[in-house]
């Protein structure tokens, strides 16, 4: 069994911040705990408005507080974001997010992060591999 605390995760490596200053991630459960996913605890900024597309991984989305909200690129739809919303972006949507208030989202990966990552130029996630024994 894994048990952490998202207290404790905020103080070690697993606390990620953007570089661009859009948000801040905790990863609670990365791709070295073998469990085919990561989890995260991510806050976006008020005022963050930044494009995203995970071309490499899919994610699903649970909004915990604040207000904001996604528009999908490919037809230009607007969904608002508030506590209780889920948002899945289960075709490698090409996206916008918006936060008019702090957002705390609780979000999953597939295949999981390895921890360290940060958006590319074009907003994705790289897909980092494993080096091969021989």
């Amino acid at each position: 069994m894994i048990v952490r605390t998202l207290p404790d995760a905020e103080k070690t490596g697993r606390r990620i911040v953007s570089p661009d200053g859009n948000w801040e991630s905790t990863r609670l459960l990365l791709k070295d705990d073998n469990m085919g996913f990561s989890f995260h605890i991510t806050t976006i900024y008020q005022g963050a408005d930044f494009q995203m597309h995970y071309q490499n991984h899919l994610e699903s989305v649970y909004c915990i507080s604040g207000e904001g909200e996604v528009e999908t690129l490919d037809d230009g739809k607007k969904h608002a974001i508030s506590p209780g919303t889920l948002y899945i972006l289960d075709k490698h949507d090409k996206h916008i997010l918006r936060a008019y208030k702090e957002m705390k989202l609780a979000c999953v990966f597939n295949p999981p992060l390895s921890g360290k990552e940060v958006h590319n130029a074009e907003g994705a996630y790289e897909l980092i591999s494993e080096a091969v024994a021989d």
